[in-house]
C-alpha cells in the first residue's frame, strides 16, 4: 500500500519513466506520469503518411530478457518479439558484402569467405572476450545500482585484465582481427552509445556480446509497439498517464521535492519525483536556481556530450530484394568519420549509413509494392559549427547521393519524405543538443561519472532514462527505470517520516 496519499509523480513517458511506472504500481503505489507530447514512448515515435510506416527512433532491441523481466514472465500477452534473421546486412564501398549472424558456426562459414582463417578464429576469439567482459561487468555496470569506485575495486583483481578499461574499443578489436573490413564492423558497436571505437574504452567491447551473441528482436507492429505494451501494462496496474501535460518546474522546498508545477501554472504534490529527462535539462531548466549549486549544473551542462543522428523517413516506390531488414552502408574511412563528428563537429562528408526497412518484415507498413526506409546518419550533436537550418537540405542531397552510388539510388523514387536533424531531435524529445545517449562514453571514466538515479542534493528527486544508469538503447533504459523505482520505494519509509 502507498505510504502516503500523494502520488510519485513521473515526469515524462518515454520507456524509463514508463517502466519505473509499472515497478511502483506493482509495488501497490499510486503514480502519476505526466508528458508533455501527445503520445507516450520519448524517443520512440512514429510517424505514418500515405500508407507507409516508421519508427522514428530506436530499430534495433537486444536483451530479451530484459523485457520478459518487465512483464514478469507474461511478454507474451503483451508483445511479440521475433528474431531477426541476418543481424544486419554489412555493405562495404569496394562492392564486397556480408551478413552477420548470431549462430556461431554459420558465422564462422560466412568469416571463412570473407575474410581468411585465422580472422574467422579470431572473430570467435573476440567474442569470447566480449562475453567475459560482459559476464565480469553486468553485475557492476548494468543489472544493479550504479557502479561505485567500492565496488569497482571489489572485482576480483583476476578479473581486471578481462575488463579492459585501459585500451580503446579499436584497441582491442585489432588484437583479434587483421582485416580492416572486420575491425571497422567490430568498432561499429561504439554507435549503439553514441561513441567512437577508437576513443570509448574497450569495456564497451560488452555490446558485441549483447547483439553478436543474444541475437536481434523485433516487435510484431513496429518497434512502437514496445512503448504501447509498456503503456497497457502500466494502465492495467492503475498508473495514471495524462499526455499535453508539460512540467514547467519541479518544486522544492527545504531540501525536498514537494511536487511539481506545470506549464499552465497550477501545481501537483507529490510524495517524490522521478524525472524520465534528460538530466542536465532537469538541472538547468525544472529546478529552481536556489535548489541546486551552480558548480552542479555547469558540471552536467559542460561535459561532451554523445553523438546525435540525421535521419531521413522515406517512402520509396519499389521493392529492393537484396536488402535486409537491417543494412549498413560502410564508409571508406571509418576513423575521419569519427574525427568529423566529435573533433570537427560536422557531419560526416563519408558517412557510415545505416538502412532499416520494417516493411521487410511488417509488409503492412509500406503500400504493394513500396518499402518505407528509415536512413540514419551518426551526426554530431547540436553546437554553432554546423548550421543544420541552412545546410540540412544539402547534406541530405550528400546522403542519397552517397546510397546511389553504392547502387541504391532511390531519389526518382521517393513517394513521400520527412527529414529530423539534430535539431529536430532535441525540440521533440527534450534531448539536450540533440545527443541521442546524453554524456559521451569516450571516456575510460565514463560509466563512473554518469549521473546517479538518485539525485545526491534534492530529497526525494530520481532519475530514468538514457543519460543515467546505466545507459542508452532500449533494454538499458528499461532498467534505469527499474533501478529508479527500486531506490525510491527503498526510501520511501524516509520520506514518509519527514513529511
Amino acid at each position: 500500500m502507498p505510504l502516503t496519499n500523494l502520488p510519485i509523480i513521473i515526469i515524462g513517458a518515454g520507456i524509463g519513466g514508463l517502466s519505473a511506472a509499472i515497478r511502483l504500481a506493482s509495488a501497490g503505489q499510486r503514480v502519476l506520469v505526466l508528458e508533455a507530447n501527445a503520445a507516450v514512448g520519448g524517443k520512440m515515435s512514429e510517424i505514418r503518411a500515405e500508407g507507409f510506416r516508421w519508427d522514428t527512433g530506436p530499430s534495433v532491441i537486444t536483451m530479451r530478457h530484459v523485457f520478459d523481466d518487465t512483464f514478469a514472465g507474461r511478454l507474451a500477452d503483451y508483445l511479440t518479439l521475433v528474431p531477426v534473421d541476418p543481424l544486419t546486412r554489412y555493405f562495404y564501398p569496394d562492392g564486397t558484402r556480408f551478413d552477420a549472424l548470431a549462430n556461431r558456426a554459420a558465422m564462422t562459414e560466412v568469416l571463412r569467405q570473407f575474410a581468411d582463417a585465422d580472422d574467422a578464429a579470431g572473430y570467435l576469439k573476440y567474442l569470447d572476450y566480449a562475453k567475459r567482459i560482459h559476464d565480469i561487468t553486468g553485475g557492476v555496470f548494468i543489472y544493479n545500482d550504479p557502479p561505485t569506485l567500492w565496488r569497482v575495486a571489489r572485482t576480483p583483481l583476476r578479473d581486471m585484465p578481462a575488463v579492459d578499461p585501459l585500451r580503446t574499443m579499436h584497441g582491442a578489436i585489432q588484437s583479434f582481427v587483421k582485416s580492416d573490413k572486420l575491425r571497422q564492423f567490430l568498432g561499429r558497436f561504439a554507435t549503439y552509445v553514441g561513441a567512437s571505437p577508437y576513443l570509448a574504452p574497450a569495456t564497451l567491447n560488452v555490446i558485441a556480446d549483447v547483439e553478436l551473441s543474444g541475437g536481434v528482436w523485433y516487435p510484431q507492429g513496429g518497434i512502437y509497439a514496445i512503448a504501447r505494451a509498456f503503456q497497457r501494462r502500466a494502465e492495467e496496474l492503475g498508473v495514471e498517464i495524462r499526455t499535453r501535460c508539460a512540467v514547467r518546474q519541479i518544486d522544492v522546498r527545504d531540501g525536498a521535492v514537494t511536487g511539481v508545477t506545470l506549464a499552465d501554472g497550477s501545481q501537483i504534490a507529490a510524495s517524490a519525483v522521478i524525472a524520465n529527462v534528460d538530466v542536465a535539462t532537469v538541472y538547468d531548466k525544472l529546478l529552481p536556481r536556489a535548489a541546486v549549486k551552480p558548480r552542479r549544473v555547469a558540471q552536467l551542462t559542460s561535459v561532451e556530450p554523445s553523438c546525435s543522428g540525421f535521419i531521413l523517413l522515406l517512402g520509396v516506390d519499389g521493392e529492393h530484394p537484396e536488402l535486409a531488414h537491417h543494412n549498413i552502408f560502410f564508409s571508406s574511412d571509418y576513423r575521419r568519420e569519427f574525427d568529423d563528428i566529435f573533433a570537427r563537429g560536422v557531419p560526416p562528408d563519408d558517412p557510415t549509413i545505416y538502412v532499416s526497412i520494417t516493411s521487410k518484415t511488417d509488409r503492412d507498413h509500406a503500400p504493394e509494392g513500396c518499402e518505407n526506409w528509415f536512413v540514419l546518419v551518426n551526426a554530431p550533436a547540436v553546437d554553432a559549427r554546423f548550421d543544420w537550418a541552412t545546410q540540412a537540405a544539402a547534406y541530405r542531397d550528400h546522403v542519397l547521393e552517397r546510397l546511389a552510388a553504392y547502387g541504391y539510388d532511390v531519389r526518382g523514387k521517393i513517394r513521400v519524405e520527412k527529414v529530423l536533424t539534430p535539431v529536430d531531435i532535441a525540440g521533440l524529445t527534450g534531448a539536450r543538443r540533440g545527443a541521442l545517449y546524453g554524456a559521451s562514453s569516450n571516456d575510460k571514466f565514463s560509466a563512473l561519472r554518469r549521473p546517479h538515479n538518485r539525485a545526491r542534493d534534492v530529497r526525494g528527486l530520481y532519475f530514468a532514462g538514457g543519460t543515467t544508469h546505466p545507459g542508452g538503447g532500449v533494454p538499458m533504459v528499461t532498467l534505469s527505470g527499474k533501478v529508479a523505482a527500486q531506490m525510491l520505494l527503498a526510501d520511501l519509509p524516509d520520506r514518509a517520516q519527514r513529511g
